[in-house]
C-alpha cells in the first residue's frame, strides 16, 4: 500500500508472507484441538468482587480459538457493584470515532488484584511490556484486528502481554494474561497457595481494554498444549450460587470456601 512503485517485488513478497503466517495460523489451530473431552477442573475463581464474563466456553467453545490452547479461555472485566445507577467509576464506553483510544487507569479492572485458582508453582512469567492505550473506538478495534493478526505471528508474549503459567499439578497449567506491569508478585519457581495474591490486571498484549485473560491447558508452552476446561464456584446477580462458568455478558461473584471435591 506504500510502495509507490506500484505492483512489483516488495508488494509480492508483502502479499506473499500474509498468505504464508495465515497458513501457519491455521496449521497451529487444528494442531492445538483438544484430542479429547474431560471433566472441568474445580478451581476457586482467580479475583474478588463483582466480574462480567466475555469470550468464555460457556458461550461456545472454542471460546477463543484452539491456538495457544486457548479453547476453553475466558475474559473476565471488573465491574463495581452498582455500575450503572449512579457510580462513577465504571469502564468509559465505545465510541464510534472519538476519542480514539484512554488510557488504560480509567477503567476500574485496571490494577484490581489477582489471585492463585488452586495451589501451584510458578514455571514462567513475563512482567515488562508496557500497558497500552485502550483499543475502544471503530478506528482503534480495526487497528487491534490487523495487530492482533501480526502479534499472533510472533513470540507468544506479543499476545499474552504480561503474564504468570501456574503449574497446578496432574498435568495442568493455568495461565493469566494481560498484567500489569510491574503488578507480578511471584517469580518462576516460586509456590503459591490457593488464594494468594500473584499480580494485577492490565493492559499488555492484545488487549482492547484492561481485563483478565485466564485459561487452563495440558502442558506449560502455549505453542504446543491443549486447552483444558475449568468450573468456578460462584454467584450471580440473582445470588444464585452456581458450579460451572458463567455466560457471556453475565456477571459472577466468586463464593468460597470451594465445596468438598468428593462429595
Amino acid at each position: 500500500m506504500v510502495n509507490t512503485q506500484g505492483i512489483g517485488p516488495l508488494w509480492y513478497t508483502g502479499v506473499a508472507l500474509l498468505v504464508v503466517g495465515q497458513i501457519m495460523r491455521m496449521t497451529l489451530i487444528r494442531a492445538q484441538r483438544p484430542l479429547r473431552a474431560r471433566e472441568p477442573l474445580l478451581l476457586r475463581l482467580p479475583v474478588t468482587g463483582r466480574w462480567l464474563a466475555l469470550n468464555g466456553p460457556a458461550t461456545k467453545v472454542p471460546s477463543h480459538t484452539h491456538s495457544h490452547a486457548q479453547t476453553y479461555a475466558i475474559d473476565l472485566k471488573y465491574v463495581p457493584e452498582g455500575s450503572g445507577r449512579g457510580v462513577t467509576r465504571q469502564a468509559p464506553p465505545f465510541r464510534w470515532l472519538w476519542p480514539l483510544a484512554r488510557r488504560p487507569r480509567l477503567y476500574p479492572t485496571y490494577g484490581m488484584p489477582l489471585l492463585a485458582p488452586a495451589d501451584g508453582v510458578v514455571v514462567a512469567t513475563a512482567g515488562r511490556q508496557r500497558d497500552h492505550l485502550s483499543r475502544m473506538s471503530l478506528p482503534a478495534f480495526l487497528y487491534l484486528y490487523l495487530e492482533g493478526f501480526v502479534r499472533s505471528l510472533g513470540w507468544p508474549n506479543h499476545l499474552l502481554g504480561n503474564y504468570i503459567i501456574l503449574d497446578l499439578g496432574e498435568g495442568v497449567y493455568a495461565v493469566f494474561a494481560h498484567l500489569r506491569r510491574g503488578s507480578l508478585r511471584v517469580a518462576a519457581g516460586a509456590r503459591v497457595t490457593a488464594g494468594q495474591e500473584i499480580a494485577e490486571c492490565g493492559n499488555s498484549g492484545n488487549s482492547s481494554e484492561p481485563h483478565l485473560h485466564f485459561q487452563l491447558m495440558d502442558g506449560p508452552d502455549v505453542m504446543t498444549a491443549r486447552g483444558v476446561p475449568f468450573a468456578w464456584h460462584y454467584r450471580d446477580d440473582d445470588g444464585v450460587e452456581r458450579i460451572g462458568v458463567p455466560e457471556d455478558t453475565t456477571h459472577c461473584v466468586p463464593v468460597a470456601p470451594l465445596p468438598d471435591r468428593s462429595a
